[in-house]
């Protein structure tokens, strides 16, 4: 019966209440007993600017990471020994920004004026997601090809 009522609706909150979880695209109420879908509420056209820039700097936060990736397959096969991993370091370090602006943007601007509630696991992940991609950017930069 518990399991009835976790949904994956509490996996991907960025905000959360007793009967309602709200992610970057929609949100999720607890109505009769069961979880119904629907659109984000209605925010000021401030805020929902706000949102917006949220969701864009979120994909491009994708977008920059899985080119890094690429680059980086790339890079390793054709880069001589002894060299740097610079234009693979540059693309992560844009995409920390990315995660680092969306996350800032959403704690600074949304549900400032909401009384109850908390942040979602998302939420939480978006910032670990920037530590990580941080430590990475750095190792990226550092990181040298061994010659042997």
């Amino acid at each position: 019966m518990l399991l009835r009522y976790f949904t994956p609706a509490l996996l991907q909150a960025w905000w959360f209440t007793e009967t309602e979880y709200t992610d970057l695209w929609g949100r999720w109420d607890f109505i009769n007993l069961d979880w119904h879908y629907s659109e984000l509420k209605k925010y000021t056209d401030v805020q929902s600017d706000f949102l917006q820039s949220v969701q864009a700097t979120s994909v491009l936060a994708c977008v920059f990471t899985i080119l890094a990736l690429f680059v980086f397959v790339g890079q390793l096969f054709t880069l001589p020994k002894g060299q740097r991993f610079l234009f693979t370091g540059i693309l992560q370090l844009i995409a920390c920004l990315c995660i680092m602006t969306a996350a800032s943007i959403y704690t600074a601007q949304l549900h400032t004026t909401d009384k109850k509630g908390g942040y979602g696991h998302c939420y939480i992940l978006a910032w670990i997601s920037f530590v990580l991609t941080l430590f990475l950017t750095i190792t990226y930069v550092v990181l040298r090809k061994r010659s042997e």
